[in-house]
């Protein structure tokens, strides 16, 4: 954990120990293991770097009812989103999974070994009412509620993770940044005011989304070109382009305060919320999930 000049404690987990990355990663040959998902690796990274501090693991039962019913961790801290690995009946009794139970955590895209998770317990959640409190409804045409509907298992495991390596990017390598490098750096250029804001470049640094975002957007490569031709129009030290490899939810008034949260772990003193900041578009009925009306009533 590092503390810094925006933001406060980062919980950055990433072993830097030589000798203690070897143990962890020879372990990690020893234990039965979960390949991630896409949305579970994004997930990961950001536990790991700090970006999702003050998280150390995937949500436990207590964090995640938390969070779903009063935006709020067990211990009473802010975090709107729930962050949860989840896994099914299959899953658990193939692996034997219960609490104490060390699993490993690999990379979907070359089975590297990224981290071991220490499993405090095993839960099902009532992935409806998860729905309703997170998104507002439990409306297939959400695409975080399809995806919920479709694609996540049915119990979720929590636990403190121990990271053994991040995982390995080969595009954009020199816009990758970790919290804790991102904010060395606005420390180095003596910046007191970093103002992030999710679509368009922000004042002085704008982190674009480079993980999952609902069906139809536009994909990251032709996001980061088209940052990089802004970024050049920029006055020289008044801009730094760094991406950000976060899975969406598009919650709405809940992903802005998420959103908020983020920025804050990497280094943003200000950050600008957009109108219909994370929205996803139409509801089932034709009406805007997020609307100007939801935002009104959300900030009072």
């Amino acid at each position: 954990m590092a503390n810094a000049p925006h933001g406060g404690v980062l919980k950055d987990l990433v072993a830097r120990d030589e000798p203690l990355r070897d143990t962890l990663k020879a372990e990690a040959q020893t234990l039965p293991d979960i390949v991630l998902t896409e949305r579970q690796l994004c997930d990961l990274e950001l536990i790991m770097n700090g970006g999702f501090s003050p998280l150390e693991g995937f949500m436990t039962e207590a964090d995640y009812k938390g969070v779903v019913d009063n935006l709020r961790l067990a211990d009473g801290a802010l975090f709107p989103i729930p962050i949860t690995l989840d896994v099914s009946r299959e899953d658990i009794d193939r692996l034997s999974i219960a609490s104490g139970s060390r699993i490993a955590l690999r990379d979907p895209r070359d089975d590297q070994a990224l981290a071991i998770i220490t499993v405090e317990d095993v839960y099902r959640p009532d992935q409806v009412k998860e729905a309703i409190q997170v998104f507002g409804a439990d409306d297939p045409a959400h695409p975080a509620v399809a995806y919920l509907r479709n694609k996540v298992k049915e119990y979720y495991v929590g636990g403190k993770v121990q990271a053994i390596q991040p995982p390995t990017h080969f595009d954009y390598v020199a816009l990758r940044y970790t919290p804790a490098e991102l904010r060395a750096h606005f420390k180095k250029v003596a910046w007191r005011r970093v103002v992030a804001f999710q679509t368009p470049p922000s004042e002085r640094a704008y982190p674009p989304r480079v993980g999952l975002t609902k069906p139809g957007d536009v994909d990251h490569y032709t996001r980061v070109r088209v940052y990089e031709a802004i970024m050049a129009k920029y006055p020289n030290g008044m801009g730094h382009l760094a991406l950000l490899p976060l899975a969406m939810r598009m919650a709405g008034p809940r992903e802005a305060v998420w959103h908020a949260i983020i920025r804050k772990n990497f280094g943003a003193t200000h950050f600008i919320v957009g109108r219909d900041h994370a929205g996803p578009g139409k509801n089932s009925q034709g009406k805007d999930f997020y609307g100007p009306s939801r935002w009104c009533r959300s900030s009072r």
